[in-house]
Parts: structure tokens; C-alpha cells; sequence
């Protein structure tokens, strides 16, 4: 795992000062890659390419970057795993006489480029990446992303010079960046928590989107990203052609799938575990990856003492039954409060899911202990396990209910606080069949009281369900929410079920833009590199092909993965309610974050700066701080802008956030 970055600028410069500015951006970035760093540039041609590594495969310089193919024509900067890179070598030395330098899957992928052509390349490897390849014959720029998202790309036009990189914070070291904020991107993040592909907080600089690469020849400012892989077309594919075999052997293809992407995902030279919270996901990748050892595997859980945030017991459990070296640490709430003030510069442009602090603290624990760490993601979005799958009857039918009669619910849930709900459900509770019961009853309630008074058909309501402010081009002042992937409607693949409808569109949008941003920033923050085997596109392309009843049963997800994990660990262990992976900020906004939060939210700050439109967002402030809502999520996205506006004009500088925990 590593980090690149480079600009374009055409007529030529100084090699002098290109490489000084190349390095300069790689410097920004260098937490990504600790181990050794490099620079190359093309003066003539204007191109200059930069990297820092985080040794994983072949730590002999052989690996060293940016590197030249043999024949002197290409030259790489490559950040990620290609997993099959073996069997690529194999191919490649069937169809010629090839002298490698050394062993890593960066020469791999660079002879591939060389052999089969670019997209062609792309296509064969199993891996995770971003990619930026620059043909010297052509003067030809080739910048490639991985399938499902896991790495990070950042491109565009500043001036007259063409920059990309993995992180903001290098683009930013350019002198001919300009930083100029786009409030169209705010609203995307007040929606979502984070701000989706292909837009950037930045007006000119877009991410690259998952399984696409983009080639831009000399004096082309313009052209699109060129699609070589497509979730749309996998998704019709296994609606068109289900899987027809019987349960037993569902649940043996999906354990084969599994034991060879995680096989393929234990290949490193240096050491290795997996992060283990003790649910169904992290546990299975954990029970596959112990089968395949042997030794025991170093597993890390992060513990709190905060009622409803806390899984590690059940890690333990889970750890204990497998014959895991396991590691956990129960933070307290300073521990995690002091992780806040490194978000802005962590993030690098504004993101606000929360479990951000606990996915940087269970990293940090890592890190400690190994150099990569696998991860349980994705296994939501492609076995039906989020809540909202097993609610799609319910909110199909919620559309037909009158509108009157929707707010007349609505306002009878909102009556209580969270907190009463949350008494009223704890005695009952323990009475209720395990598919019932819930964590954090309350804040359900009141999402669901949300749904209602909002309405619609399901596809609207669904979009309710996954925002954060419901108009947010009302709360920022001069912008218009730009279409996404939730808005795209032309785009959708035909999907006959609703259930797969929105794990479609999570697996286009929440996945990428949310959680593998959120795992990729905190753990590259410590340079740890973290590998997620259920986006193996083997395994999701199997995913896709399963009927809904093989994922959701009874109302409960993951009916088909968790099948395989029963085959390793005692299902008694397992059968509890889905806990997410977060911190209480709720009721830290009441306490030890009151003076921080009403520092940034103040409204005559808000009226200064000219981004917020500032009543409704003191209204929500005012209302949470009495103790009826739970606004923590709208909240927080505010917060997390207005953190990262105090830095913005230097990402580089450590401590500028006005919070301080003692």
C-alpha cells in the first residue's frame, strides 16, 4: 500500500524544479508510504510522477518506484495488491522470454501493460489499485481505479496543469493549485456524510470513479473516465442467470470463493492479522483465514465501556473459540476524543461518518502488531445485512399509506425521545426473538418516524432513509445538489426485487464513497494496509447471482454467509442484534464536545464564513442539546466542514483544530 502523485504540464519544465515540487507532494502523502520514496521526470514532456512506499511484497529496491518497464517505454506509480499476480507472471512468461527484475506485482503489472495493452491488463487482474502509467512513445497518461473503489484517485485541471494523486494534501503542494471550495459539494455531504465520486470539495478536481480509467493524450483537456468493469452489467447478469443449485451447494461455492480471495489476500511479506469486531463479517473472513494458517492469526478489537458500542466480548468469544492471537484495547472517551482533532487533516476534505474515530483507533492498535490487516467490509452490501434490506416489504408498503395518516405516526414516534424509547424497550427486550431485537431502539424510532412524515415511493423513501438533511441546498448558502448515483434513475440496472435494488445502490455509493474512504484514510494514517476480500470481483459477481432467499430469511440478512461461518464457529456465539461500528457523539455534543461544537456552530462565525445558512442548523443544535433528538449524524457533517475549514488553507500543519480534550 502506498502513495502517488504527479502533474502534467505541457511545453515542458525545469527538472530542477519539477522534482523539488514532485517531492514536495509526495511529502504530504508520506504517512501512506514510510519505507522508501521516489521521484522521475520527464522535462521535455512535461510529466512528472512521485511516490511513497509501504513495503508489503519484494522489500528488495527491485520494488522501488516510480518504475520503468524493460523495454524503457512505460513507467508506473501504483498504489495497492494486484492478488493474482503470480498467475500473471505465468501467463506472461508462457507467451515470452521475460528477465525480471524482481518479485513484486508492480513489475507484474507494468510487463502486463507492455504485453496486452491497458485495458486489457485491467481486466485480467484480481487486486485492489489505482494505477497512473505514463506511455513515453504516445505522451499518452493512463490513470486506472480498481474495481469496487479501494484506493483512492484525484484528478484535474488546475490552470494549465494536469495533477492527480491519492490524497488531497498532495495535489495541494502544487503552486498551481487553486483551492477553490465547490458548495454544490457541500450539499453532498450534508446528504451522505461524505462527499461521492465523481465530485471533490474542490471545483476541478474529481475522484476517479470505481472500474474506470481515464487516458489523456497531449492537449486534451477534455473525455471522460472509460469504463473496463461494470457493477450495472454484473447485476443483470446474475438477474438473468440466478444461481440454480441447491442450498448445500451455495454454501460450498460461496466457501470456496471465500478461502481463495482471502488465500490470495494472506500473500505479503511482512506481518499480518485482521481486524475481528465479532460479528458476521470479520468473523468469517477470521475462521476462513485461521484454516489457512499455520499459526494463529493476530486479531485486533476495539473496546468501549459505553452501553451499546461495544462488541468486544464478542470478539473475545469468537477470538477464544478459533485460537486467535487476540489484542484489544478498551479506549475511553477522551482516548476517542482525542482522535477528533486529526480528522480534518486525516480526511483531507470534509467526511463525517463517525465510526471514522474507532476505524483509527482499532488501525492504530493494528499497526502496533502488523503491517496489513484484512477487513470484514462489504459483506453488508452484498448478503443483505444492513436493517434496511429487511425492511424493504415495509417500505414498499409505506408509500400507500396516506399521507395524513404517515405524519399522524410520525409525530406519535417523535413524541418521545430517544432515550424513553430506549427504556420502554429494554425490559421487553430480552423477551423478543433474536431477528427483533435491535441496538440503539430509540434512534431507530425517530429515523423511522422521519420516513414516514417523508413519503413517497420507495426508491424516495430509500433516499430518505440514507440522508443525513433532507434539502440540503437549503442550508448552504448559492448551491444546487448535484445528480448522483441515488438520482441517476437512466442508470439503474433492471432489478426485480427492492431489497437488491438498494443493495445495488449502496454498493455504488455508501461502499465506496463512505466506508472504504473511512478504512482507507485511518488506516494509511498509521500506514497500515488493509485488505477486504469480500470485494474480491469473484466474489461479488458470485453475490450478485443469488437469489434473495439465500441472503435474507425470516427477516435476518446474511442467511447464506452466515451458513459458512456456522461450519466454524457455534452459531449460539453469533445469534445477537446487529451492533454498528460507532462512538456515542450524541451525547458527547451534550458534554465534553458542548463548548467545541458551539464554537463552530456559533452564528455569527456561520454568517462570517458565508457557507451555512445558520438557522437551521442552530435550530437542530438547540433541539439536540435539550435531549428530544438524537441529531447527532446532521450535526456532525456541519461540524466535520466547519473542523476542516479551520485548517483548509494548510492540511499540513497537525493541532489547528480549536479542540482540545484534557
Amino acid at each position: 500500500m502506498c502513495g502517488l502523485t504527479g502533474f502534467w504540464k505541457a511545453g515542458g519544465f525545469s527538472a530542477s524544479d519539477a522534482k523539488a515540487t514532485a517531492t514536495a507532494m509526495a511529502q504530504r502523502i508520506a504517512h501512506r508510504g514510510p519505507d522508501d520514496s521516489g521521484v522521475w521526470v520527464d522535462a521535455e514532456a512535461g510529466m512528472a510522477f512521485a511516490f511513497r512506499r509501504l513495503s508489503i511484497l519484494d522489500l528488495s529496491p527491485a520494488g522501488h518506484q516510480p518504475m520503468v518497464s524493460a523495454s524503457g517505454r512505460y513507467v508506473i506509480v501504483f498504489n495497492g495488491e494486484i492478488y493474482n499476480y503470480l498467475q500473471l507472471r505465468s501467463e506472461l512468461e508462457r507467451e515470452g522470454n521475460i528477465a525480471w527484475r524482481g518479485h513484486s506485482d508492480t513489475e507484474t503489472l507494468l510487463a502486463g501493460f507492455e504485453a496486452w495493452g491497458v485495458e486489457a491488463t485491467l481486466k485480467k487482474t484480481v487486486g485492489m489499485f489505482a494505477v497512473a502509467l505514463w506511455d513515453r512513445a504516445e505522451r499518452t497518461l493512463y490513470l486506472a481505479r480498481d474495481r469496487m473503489g479501494e484506493k483512492p484517485l484525484y484528478y484535474g485541471w488546475q490552470n494549465d496543469v494536469f495533477l492527480f494523486g491519492s490524497e488531497l494534501k498532495a495535489l495541494r503542494a502544487h503552486p498551481a493549485f487553486r483551492g477553490e471550495i465547490d458548495r454544490n459539494a457541500i450539499t453532498l455531504l450534508l446528504r451522505h456524510n461524505c462527499i461521492p465520486a465523481p465530485y471533490s470539495i474542490y471545483k476541478g478536481l474529481s475522484k476517479l470513479l470505481p472500474g474506470t480509467y481515464l487516458k489523456l493524450l497531449p492537449g486534451q483537456r477534455d473525455g471522460g473516465p472509460t469504463p473496463y468493469w461494470s457493477l450495472r452489467e454484473v447485476v443483470e447478469q446474475g438477474q438473468a442467470q440466478p444461481f440454480s443449485g441447491s442450498e448445500s451447494e451455495a454454501v460450498t461455492a460461496l466457501e470456496t470463493h471465500l478461502l481463495e480471495a482471502i488465500g490470495l489476500q494472506m500473500i505479503a511479506d511482512v506481518p499480518l492479522g485482521a481486524f475481528l469486531s465479532g460479528g458476521i463479517d470479520s468473523s468469517t473472513i477470521v475462521a476462513l483465514m485461521q484454516t489457512q494458517s499455520n499459526q494463529p492469526v493476530k486479531t485486533f478489537t476495539i473496546g468501549s465501556h459505553q452501553q451499546g458500542y461495544n462488541e468486544a466480548e464478542h470478539a473475545k468469544a469468537v477470538a477464544r473459540h478459533l485460537g486467535t492471537e487476540h489484542t484489544e484495547l478498551y479506549v475511553t472517551p477522551n482516548d476517542a476524543m482525542n482522535v477528533i482533532p486529526r480528522l480534518p487533516t486525516l480526511y483531507d476534505e470534509p467526511f463525517s461518518d463517525s465510526s471514522q474515530i474507532p476505524t483509527f483507533l482499532v488501525s492504530q492498535l493494528a499497526k502496533q502488531h502488523v503491517t496489513v490487516s484484512l477487513s470484514g467490509d462489504a459483506g453488508d452490501e452484498l448478503f443483505g445485512g444492513y436493517n434496511r434490506y429487511s425492511w424493504a416489504s415495509s417500505i414498499s408498503r409505506m408509500g400507500r399509506i396516506p399521507p395524513a395518516l404517515r405524519k399522524l405516526a410520525a409525530a406519535g414516534l417523535s413524541a418521545f425521545s430517544p432515550r424513553a424509547w430506549n427504556r420502554l424497550y429494554s425490559p421487553v427486550s430480552g423477551f423478543l426473538p433474536s431477528r427483533l431485537r435491535m441496538a440503539l431502539p430509540g434512534d431507530k424510532a425517530h429515523k423511522l418516524a422521519d420516513l414516514l412524515a417523508g413519503g413517497g415511493s420507495p426508491e424516495d423513501i430509500y433516499r430518505g432513509l440514507v440522508s443525513h438533511w433532507k434539502q440540503p441546498a437549503d442550508v448552504v448558502i448559492g448551491a444546487i445538489e448535484p445528480s448522483t448515483a441515488l438520482t441517476s434513475r437512466a442508470n439503474w440496472p433492471t432489478i426485480h426485487e427492492f431489497e437488491q435494488h438498494m443493495m445495488y445502490l449502496d454498493a455504488i455509493s455508501y461502499l465506496p464513497d463512505d466506508i472504504l474512504v473511512k478504512v482507507d484514510r485511518a488506516a494509511m494514517g498509521v500506514s497500515l494496509e488493509t485488505r477486504v476480500p469480500f470485494l474480491d470481483h469473484r466474489v461479488v459477481q458470485f453475490a450478485w447471482h443469488l437469489p434473495m432467499s439465500m441472503k435474507i430469511r425470516e427477516s435476518q440478512g446474511k442467511w447464506l454467509l452466515r451458513q459458512v461461518l456456522y461450519k466454524y464457529v457455534p452459531k449460539e456465539l453469533m445469534e445477537r442484534p446487529k451492533m454498528g461500528f460507532g462512538v456515542p457523539i450524541d451525547s458527547w455534543l451534550r458534554g465534553p464536545l458542548r463548548d467545541w461544537a458551539e464554537g463552530l456552530l456559533n452564528e455569527s462565525r456561520l454568517r462570517q464564513e458565508g457557507f451555512f445558512n445558520p438557522l437551521p442548523i442552530r435550530q437542530k443544535w438547540e433541539e439536540h442539546l435539550s435531549g428530544h433528538r438524537n441529531l447527532q449524524y446532521p450535526l456532525w457533517d456541519v461540524l466535520m466542514f466547519q473542523a476542516w475549514l479551520e485548517i483548509a488553507e494548510d492540511v499540513s500543519q497537525p493541532g489547528k483544530c480549536s479542540l482540545q480534550v484534557l
